[in-house]
């Protein structure tokens, strides 16, 4: 369960204030972490014949040898070089070490197994409660949910940053469901307001973008004040993800309760949609136009339908723009200039973006 650099720098490190050698072995007498060269070939009969004995330490061949458990199972075999008794008492201070590390990444990965199936919905509601409080965490205090969405599968480099990141917040965690999104799960207090979760989201983004050289998309859901909320949380950070990419392309930062008309029409099943295009536009597509047309149809949105600025920011004559929009009159009926058929037309455009997204997704 413990990879062998932490073993190796845990031993390491032990040397450095004792000045005593130590190696690690697995039961089957294979040398998983040293602070001495060698390669202890001989040593595999003796480890499993010290494996087997019911002794918890024992002096052989220029070494102490002690046992490290995991629940009554034997998993380590650590050996002290020299047969001394200052010798004796820092392997058994090693072979504590470790005992601890042990406990301290099994609890660890319950709690992971935990999170994990309670995000996904896996546990029914008197479980939640159970293991929560086997684990020892708070089941009534404010969290929301923060999904990481990475561009490369398994980036382990960008898993590390987020946890170093929030190595100090005990209650905070930090899980993954799938191969290309880390979730964190963080405590809210309740000062805590919205805006203050964009600044914890801007932070991972300019963070993983510093330090580990990774652009990433960042959405969270609402705050919920029971443990057993915690999964809509996730299931709407999600959401707010999805909604993201369709609808606010040019953001990294999505949050669930800021998503707009987006969340609305994002919950539209695609026959409606189809059925809301063919009678608007008669089958026709709202994003047909040329790359010149689209163009004045956003910045002409972009300024509240203002023909005076667009026309300004588009460095067009006035009667150029208003020979634009006529023509878009003609092959849509629709005059953008009247606020019912801007907003029939902008949420026909949002329609057809969420309609492709979704053809994407069938493939």
């Amino acid at each position: 369960m413990i990879s062998n650099q932490i073993l190796q720098d845990t031993i390491e490190g032990i040397k450095t204030i004792t000045k005593v050698d130590l190696v690690i072995m697995d039961i089957e007498g294979r040398a998983l972490a040293k602070t001495v060269e060698g390669n202890f070939e001989g040593y595999e009969d003796a480890v499993a014949a010290f494996a087997e004995s019911p002794a918890e330490s024992q002096s052989l061949l220029g070494y102490h040898f002690f046992k490290v458990n995991d629940d009554k199972q034997l998993e380590y075999v650590i050996m002290a070089k020299g047969d001394n008794d200052s010798t004796y008492m820092v392997g058994k201070m090693a072979a504590f070490q470790v005992q601890s590390l042990l406990v301290a990444y099994k609890e660890r990965f319950d709690k992971d197994n935990f999170i994990k199936n309670l995000l996904l919905d896996n546990l029914l509601l008197v479980d939640i409660y159970n293991r929560a409080k086997k684990l020892h965490i708070d089941t009534d205090v404010k969290r929301v949910v923060f999904i990481i969405e990475t561009k490369t599968e398994k980036d382990n480099n960008a898993l590390e940053t987020v946890r170093n990141l929030f190595a100090s917040k005990t209650k905070d965690f930090i899980t993954a469901v799938d191969e290309k999104d880390i979730i964190l799960v963080k405590e809210v207090k309740p000062t805590e307001t919205y805006e203050d979760l964009a600044k914890v989201a801007k932070v991972i983004v300019d963070m993983l973008n510093t330090e580990a050289m990774i652009s990433v998309h960042v959405a969270f859901g609402t705050i919920v004040n029971e443990i057993k909320e915690v999964s809509r949380s996730y299931k709407e950070a999600k959401m707010a993800l999805d909604v993201g990419k369709i609808f606010y392309s040019d953001r990294n930062i999505i949050a669930y309760n800021n998503l707009g008309i987006g969340r609305l029409i994002y919950q539209l099943p695609i026959p409606l949609c189809r059925m809301f295009i063919k009678e608007i536009f008669d089958g026709k597509s709202p994003d047909e136009f040329d790359d010149e047309t689209l163009t004045t149809i956003n910045k002409f949105f972009e300024n509240n339908l203002n023909v005076s600025e667009t026309s300004r920011q588009l460095y067009i004559h006035r009667n150029t723009l208003v020979y634009r929009l006529d023509k878009i009159e003609k092959a849509t009926g629709l005059d953008l200039r009247v606020f019912e058929d801007a907003i029939t037309f902008k949420i026909a455009l949002m329609v057809v973006k969420y309609m492709k997204y979704m053809e994407t997704l069938d493939f």
